[in-house]
C-alpha cells in the first residue's frame, strides 16, 4: 500500500458556495444588517457538504483512502476462485484485469463490474504495459499457468506491488530464489496460495504436532496429485494457424517458456502434462502438502536432504527426509500396511509415537488415532488465531498483512523452500537416482547432472 494511504489527509477549507455579502459604501451597517450577515454566514458553515455515503464508507466498505486497490493477472478458473474470495472483502477494489486472452479479460471485467455496478474495471492484454501504467495499483493477484508464476510476481514487486500468487509459485529453484530475493530488495508483502494454512482442519493438525499431542513425530505423509506422471512431455501438439493478436496474444501467454507452435488445446488447459509448462503431478498438489508438513514439522526455511527413487512414473512412494531427521513420504492415495487414506484432495497425514492425525480437503474434521483429541478442537484454533493474530481466510491475511507490512503466513520464503523439495523429487524422479541436497548451499550434492536442472533458460524478454 502507498505509504499515504492510510495516512490521515490535511484538508484545506472548502470555500463558501455563496458569494460575499456586500453594500453600497453609503450605506451604513447597523446592528440588525449585522446579526443577518452574522446568521446567514453560520448557516453557511454549519450546512454540511453533500459528500456520497460511500466516500465515507457508510455503504460498508471502506472509504477510498483505506482501500486496498488490487488488479487480476491471468484469472482463469482457479483465479476466479480467489477473486471470489477477495471481491467481498470491504476494503478491496479491483480496478484492472491484465490477460493474454481477449474473452478471458471481457469475462473477469464483467465479473467486477457486476461487482462494484459500474464499467470502471480497465483491460490489459500486456503485462508490461499494465505494470507501467497503472502506478496507483497496491497488489495483484496471479493466477496464470505455472510458467508464468514467479516472473510475473518479480516484475510485480520491482514495480511497487504486493502480490498474492497462485501455486505452484515457481517452475524452478532458481526461480524461487529470486521470488526471495526480489521480495526481499523491494519490501514487498508476498502470498503464496496454499490457502490450507489457514484453514481450521489443517491449522488443528499442525497445532496437534506443535503441541505435543502425537509424541515424537517420524513421519508425515503427503497426497500428490492422482493423475499425469513425474516425468513428463517434452513433445510438442501440432502447430495450429495463429489467431488474431487481440485474440489471444501468443508470444505473451508463452512468456518466458521456449517458443512452440500455437495449439488452441494449450489456452484451454492442456498444458499441464508438458515439461515446457508444468510441474508434473508431484508439483500439483505437492505445492500445497508438502508446504503444509514443512511448515508442522518447523522446516518452513528448509528443504529435504535425501530423495529416495521409487521405480514408477508418478514418485507414489518417495520417502524424502529432513535434516531433523523427519521422513516426508509421497502418497498419491493410501498407503501399504494401512487402510487408511484420504477421502479428498490435497491430503496430510503426521504420525507419532503418541498417535496421527490425517486430513484432507471436503473433511467435516480431522481423523485422529485418539478421538478424545477432538474435543480440543474449537480451543487449539482459537488458542492459535489469538496466538499469531491469523485470520482462518488466506486472502484476508493477505489484506492485514498490506496494510501492517507484516509477512504474510505464506512466505516467499516458506514457498520456495518447500518448492525447492518438490523440484528436487521431480528431479529425482526424473535422472532415476537417489538424492543428497545441501539446502544452504541450495545444491545437490556430488551431482552436476541435478545440479544443471536447478534453472531453465528464460525466452527474451521475459527474463528477470
Amino acid at each position: 500500500m502507498r505509504q499515504h494511504v492510510f495516512a490521515s489527509s490535511v484538508r484545506t477549507p472548502a470555500k463558501s458556495p455563496l458569494p460575499p455579502l456586500a453594500a453600497p459604501a453609503s450605506v451604513r451597517v447597523n446592528r440588525r444588517h449585522f446579526l443577518k450577515r452574522a446568521a446567514l454566514a453560520a448557516g453557511v458553515a454549519a450546512a454540511p457538504s453533500l459528500i456520497p455515503g460511500t466516500a465515507l464508507g457508510r455503504d460498508g466498505k471502506a472509504p477510498p483512502s483505506e482501500r486496498i486497490v488490487m488488479a487480476g493477472l491471468g484469472i482463469g478458473g482457479r483465479g476466479s476462485g480467489v477473486l471470489g474470495w477477495m471481491l467481498p472483502e470491504p476494503d478491496v477494489q479491483f480496478v484492472a484485469i491484465c490477460d493474454a486472452k481477449k474473452a478471458q479479460r471481457e469475462k473477469v471485467k464483467q465479473t467486477i463490474d457486476s461487482r462494484y455496478g459500474n464499467q470502471d474495471c480497465k483491460m490489459y492484454p500486456d503485462i508490461r504495459e499494465f505494470l507501467a501504467a497503472r502506478t496507483d495499483i497496491d497488489g495483484v493477484l496471479i493466477a496464470t499457468g505455472d510458467r508464468w508464476h514467479a516472473l510475473a510476481a518479480t516484475w510485480a514487486m520491482r514495480s511497487g506491488k504486493d502480490v498474492y500468487s497462485e501455486k505452484p509459485s515457481s517452475m524452478t529453484i532458481a526461480e524461487g530464489q529470486k521470488v526471495v530475493e526480489t521480495a526481499r530488495r523491494y519490501g514487498r508483502v508476498y502470498q503464496t496460495g496454499t490457502q490450507r494454512l489457514s484453514e481450521a482442519n489443517f491449522t488443528f493438525a499442525n497445532e496437534l504436532l506443535r503441541l505435543g499431542y502425537l509424541g515424537k513425530v517420524h513421519t508425515v505423509r503427503a497426497h500428490i496429485a492422482p493423475w499425469d506422471a513425474a516425468e513428463m512431455s517434452h513433445a510438442w501438439l501440432a502447430g495450429e494457424p495463429e489467431p488474431p493478436k487481440e485474440e489471444v496474444d501468443w508470444d505473451q501467454w508463452l512468456g518466458p517458456c521456449p517458443w512452440r507452435p500455437y495449439n488452441a488445446a494449450y489456452v484451454r488447459g492442456g498444458w499441464r502434462g508438458h515439461y515446457d509448462f508444468h510441474t508434473s503431478c508431484i508439483g500439483e498438489w505437492g505445492a500445497h502438502t508438502f508446504a503444509q508438513c514443512q511448515v508442522a514439522i518447523g522446516a518452513a526455511d528448509t528443504s529435504a536432504i535425501e530423495y529416495q527413487y521409487v521405480k514408477n512414473d508418478s514418485g507414489d512412494g518417495m520417502v524424502t527426509q529432513f535434516g531433523n531427521g523427519i521422513r516426508m513420504i509421497l502418497n498419491r492415495g493410501g498407503w501399504e500396511g494401512s487402510a487408511r487414506g484420504w477421502k479428498g484432495s490435497c491430503g496430510v497425514c503426521y504420525e507419532g509415537t503418541e498417535g496421527w492425525v490425517s486430513v484432507a480437503d471436503g473433511y467435516s474434521k480431522p481423523e485422529v488415532s485418539n478421538p478424545a483429541w477432538m474435543g480440543d478442537f474449537t480451543r487449539i484454533v482459537r488458542d492459535y488465531i489469538e496466538r499469531t493474530r491469523r485470520p482462518m481466510s488466506h486472502v484476508r491475511d493477505l489484506f492485514d498483512c498490506i496494510k501492517s507490512r507484516r509477512q504474510t503466513i505464506a512466505t516467499p520464503v516458506m514457498m520456495h523452500r518447500s518448492m525447492s523439495t518438490v523440484h528436487a523429487a521431480n528431479i529425482c524422479m526424473w535422472l532415476k537416482r537417489d538424492m543428497k541436497f545441501d539446502p544452504v548451499k541450495e545444491e545437490f550434492i556430488g551431482d552436476a547432472e541435478a545440479n544443471r536442472l536447478r534453472s531453465r533458460a528464460m525466452r527474451a524478454p521475459y527474463s528477470f
